[in-house]
């Protein structure tokens, strides 16, 4: 996906480069612009850590990973930086490898992206990086009620705690199990965003882009 300010030249001459060369490429209709103009969401750079030398966010969080440590790395992947680096480490050490290291310590006791009052880690990441749609809203809510054992926030939240549970059992490599869970929070946007009027009745709807 190609785009300038307004669409227009510089996206279009720069997707039909890339096309020559056997890429597909598409440009963003209205560009950056549009895209602002129609209240879609933008990430300010501002907001985002420091990267390393090879461009990478470094994120640092605890061994075992179960909702919320699956769920943001999910959210800085998908609408962050999609080559995010993610470190699990033991408890005591998160900070002390977030400083060596030069990364960004989450989902423990007293840094900034962690647990507020009510809100799970998730949703504060979402508030400080300013995104902010119904869908994510909607997932929110479900990680919010598996992470915080209050499983009346959304219907859904037991079964994600229940998955979640189950991917710590089949995998014994953190990494390994990131992987997996990033198909499930895929899954359970793409419900949030288009089949929340859906049953499971068929025909089922064409995928979407």
């Amino acid at each position: 996906m190609v785009y300038c300010q307004k669409g227009l030249k510089l996206s279009e001459g720069a997707a039909a480069v890339l096309r020559s060369t056997g890429v597909q490429a598409e440009v963003l209709e209205g560009g950056q612009f549009g895209w602002r103009d129609a209240s879609q969401m933008m990430l300010e750079n501002a907001r985002v850590p420091n990267t390393n030398e090879n461009g990478q966010t470094v994120w640092v969080t605890r061994l075992r990973p179960k909702i919320d440590r699956v769920a943001c790395p999910w959210l800085i992947r998908r609408f962050v930086d999609h080559n995010a680096q993610f470190l699990f480490v033991a408890s005591s050490e998160v900070e002390a490898v977030a400083e060596k290291f030069g990364g960004t310590a989450f989902d423990i006791e007293n840094v900034f992206f962690s647990h507020r009052e009510e809100q799970c880690t998730f949703d504060t990441m979402l508030a400080e990086f300013g995104l902010n749609n119904e869908a994510l809203q909607r997932v929110a809510a479900i990680v919010r009620g598996a992470d915080t054992d209050k499983l009346e926030l959304a219907s859904q939240s037991a079964g994600l705690l229940a998955v979640s549970l189950g991917l710590s059992r089949m995998h014994t490599d953190d990494l390994e199990q990131l992987n997996a869970g990033m198909l499930i929070y895929d899954a359970l946007y793409r419900w949030a965003r288009d089949a929340t009027d859906e049953g499971h009745d068929w025909p089922s709807s064409t995928p979407q882009k």
